[in-house]
């Protein structure tokens, strides 16, 4: 082990870096677009370690996991969190997953995955016309437009500062002052890694592919959590076709939260985790 309980394995084409503590039932933590393990800092504190194994992992391209030069779709996120779970030789675990995390512990479920037997879905990403983050501001439907352009899109992926960074996130917050300053220069710095720019575009180029993936909502067959903050992106509609579509689903509000819940809310989504293990 490295220190702090940081780690890396290969899975699926990917190293990816992960942090493991505590003891019991394993549950593994899927961030959201754009950010890392570090995100769920906050959620660490609230959970109970002596009764369950945390493993929070950076997605590829994401964080200070490798960035492989594939398509970036939901199935390829979906294929690379099932080989690290092969990878760990995990049984019987918990996925709790935010925004995109949430998409990719779905489609899990829907899979029949073996490994996988409750999860926790927290404002799932798939919706939205090119895009559900492009509702988070005018200027994230500026910028995220632009970056979906041959030519200029690369250039966009690439550029930016931390404070145009910093008010994107905000976007996701109903209470912008909860946002780390400590995340958003981690954010930035792993950002600009060999590959992380082409990632996060391929990633956004994909977005059919994260809309596609609630037709197998359906195909589900294990307990879930459907969670959605109450000022989160998606829309009413959207998340009642969800709670429809997902069979044995139970679905929260938590209310005064946007789309990053375990920044606002940690406490709360700590307590539907420690339901579900």
């Amino acid at each position: 082990m490295c220190s702090e309980g940081l780690d890396r394995a290969t899975a699926n084409g990917a190293e990816l870096r992960y942090r493991r503590t505590g003891g019991g039932r394993p549950v593994v933590l899927v961030h959201t677009l754009r950010t890392q393990l570090e995100y769920f800092d906050r959620l660490l504190e609230h959970l109970d370690t002596a009764e369950v194994e945390v493993f929070a992992i950076d997605l590829p391209g994401h964080g200070e996991s490798s960035a492989p030069a594939v398509d970036y779709t939901a199935d390829y996120f979906t294929d690379s969190v099932a080989a690290l779970l092969d990878r760990l030789a995990l049984t019987d675990v918990v996925v709790v997953g935010e925004s995109i995390g949430g998409t990719i512990a779905l489609a899990l479920a829907a899979r029949h995955d073996p490994r996988v037997a409750r999860v926790v879905a927290v404002n799932p990403y798939d919706y939205g016309r090119r895009g559900g983050i492009r509702r988070s501001s005018p200027l994230a439907n500026v910028l995220f437009t632009a970056i979906l352009w041959p030519g200029v899109g690369p250039i966009v992926a690439r550029a930016g500062t931390p404070g145009i960074l910093c008010r994107v996130m905000e976007g996701g917050l109903y209470d912008p002052g909860l946002l780390p300053a400590a995340l958003i220069d981690q954010m930035y710095r792993c950002g600009r890694l060999p590959g992380h720019a082409r990632a996060f575009r391929s990633l956004n180029t994909q977005w059919r592919t994260w809309v596609a993936a609630r037709s197998r909502y359906p195909q589900i067959g294990l307990p879930v959590t459907l969670v959605y903050g109450s000022d989160d992106w998606s829309r009413p509609d959207e998340r009642e076709a969800n709670t429809r579509s997902i069979p044995s689903v139970r679905t929260v509000s938590l209310e005064r939260c946007g789309h990053f819940a375990s920044l606002e809310r940690p406490d709360a989504v700590a307590r539907l985790i420690d339901d579900a293990a």
